[in-house]
């Protein structure tokens, strides 16, 4: 029988205001209602081995319905976001069907992830050139921002952005300071239509890191033109973080979010066939990821986020890189994967843990979300720093067991997750509530 929910929750190491301190936090009618002094005798308390942690949020899902459920889905997907400490995410315009582009479009999502979420889920809409002129309808209707995709995005509903329809987009949202999320590769230098063979490298070379720095100078650019807000996604290339810091500097509106995958994994280690390893941009090579974390550590990045973008078996092993469907399985295994990379560089877990919960959350209007504060939502999520964890796919919350980190052994595990004050993960269990809800129109209160 599941246990009922805590009450409050004590741990030596609780994460509050950028560091970890001694607390117990007290949780009724499913949110924060006081944070005070270590108390021995909590209902719960956590073993000194353990930390408790605000809900992580990750801002960029691939849930995929409805339309290609066998990809992935609200019941899996949030699931397996639940098994990662993730108590927000923010799912997706595409790999569903029908594409986020439309408030039409919206509405059929929502319908179909009703009764399945077992974290809460807001959601991004789309800018592609047929809605055009019609994004402020997306906001009206409870989307957080539209994302669009510079190159071709793989769907065939969802085509990108020319350089005059960038502009376009972000002079409309600029309007209503509405905010536009940019996979930026500049087709111009993109190799990669057909075959390519088993080689890592070869599918490395068709998606130089000059099309990622082109692309993200073009929107800084639109951006210093417009005075538009924009966000790019998935960066892989760390040279562009120079550019990405001096436009800051000039007050340019830009955020910038990197993955799992890019700071964890190395092209050099990429076995040939490996298609679960495929995504755009690539995972590049070791000195380009030393950039990355110099972007993590100075503030340059952020966010991190998985970019969890799953498909069926089949499509992940076929072993031309070229064929393969290109996407990272990440939303399970994020905090782990980048806390081991990070001790091995002496980086502490409290520079992490803003980068995914604060950081995602700011980014995607949704206020305080990823803090431990009276008031908040009880999103909590009780991590071992030190505890070793060796991935099998097979294990995993995924619909299809598909995994990059397949066969390492990581450092730190999510041992419980709550949601709305209700437990809703326990490692070595299946998820035991559906207690999610949907946050619409990046309003706190629409979640309450």
């Amino acid at each position: 029988m599941t246990p009922p929910p805590p009450s409050a929750i004590a741990a030596q190491r609780v994460f509050l205001d950028g560091g970890f301190h001694a607390a117990t936090v007290h949780i009724a009618h499913g949110r924060i209602a006081a944070v005070t002094d270590f108390d021995p005798d909590a209902q719960t308390v956590l073993p000194d081995d353990a930390v408790l942690l605000p809900g992580l949020v990750d801002s960029h899902v691939h849930l995929d319905e409805p339309g290609r459920t066998e990809w992935e889905g609200f019941a899996t997907g949030t699931a397996a976001a639940a098994a990662g400490g993730v108590t927000t995410v923010v799912d997706m315009p595409l790999n569903s069907s029908p594409v986020t582009t439309s408030p039409d479009a919206l509405a059929v999502k929502r319908a179909a992830a009703a009764g399945k979420l077992a974290v809460d889920v807001a959601y991004w809409g789309g800018a592609v050139p047929e809605n055009l002129g019609a994004l402020h309808p997306l906001f009206q209707a409870g989307v957080v921002g539209v994302k669009c995709f510079l190159s071709p995005s793989g769907i065939d509903e969802f085509g990108h952005l020319d350089p005059a329809q960038l502009e376009a987009a972000l002079a409309e949202l600029a309007a209503f300071d509405g905010l536009l999320i940019v996979h930026a590769e500049d087709p111009a230098h993109l190799h990669a239509d057909g075959p390519l063979g088993v080689r890592y490298e070869d599918f490395l070379a068709s998606r130089p890191p000059e099309s990622e720095r082109d692309a993200i100078r073009t929107v800084i650019a639109a951006a210093r033109r417009t005075g538009a807000r924009v966000h790019i996604v998935h960066v892989s290339d760390g040279a562009a973080l120079a550019d990405v810091a001096a436009a800051k500097a000039d007050g340019v509106r830009i955020t910038v979010e990197t993955c799992p995958h890019y700071l964890t994994l190395d092209a050099a280690e990429v076995p040939d066939g490996a298609a679960d390893h495929k995504c755009c941009p690539p995972i590049r090579d070791r000195a380009n990821q030393d950039l990355l974390w110099a972007g993590v550590v100075d503030g340059t990045i952020d966010a991190i986020v998985s970019d969890h973008s799953p498909s069926t078996v089949a499509l992940k092993t076929e072993p031309d890189f070229g064929l393969a469907w290109g996407g990272i399985a990440g939303l399970q295994t994020g905090l782990s994967a980048v806390h081991t990379a990070a001790l091995a560089r002496g980086i502490a877990l409290e520079h992490l843990i803003p980068l995914m919960t604060t950081g995602p959350a700011r980014i995607a209007g949704l206020g305080a979300r990823g803090t431990i504060a009276v008031g908040r939502p009880a999103h909590l999520a009780v991590f071992r720093p030190g505890a070793s964890i060796t991935i099998d796919a097979a294990d995993l919350e995924y619909r299809n067991p598909v995994s990059p980190w397949h066969g390492r052994t990581l450092t730190g595990l999510i041992e419980t997750t709550y949601v709305h004050g209700e437990p809703v993960y326990r490692r070595g269990e299946p998820v035991v509530a559906r207690p999610g809800r949907e946050i619409i129109a990046a309003i706190e209160e629409e979640a309450a």
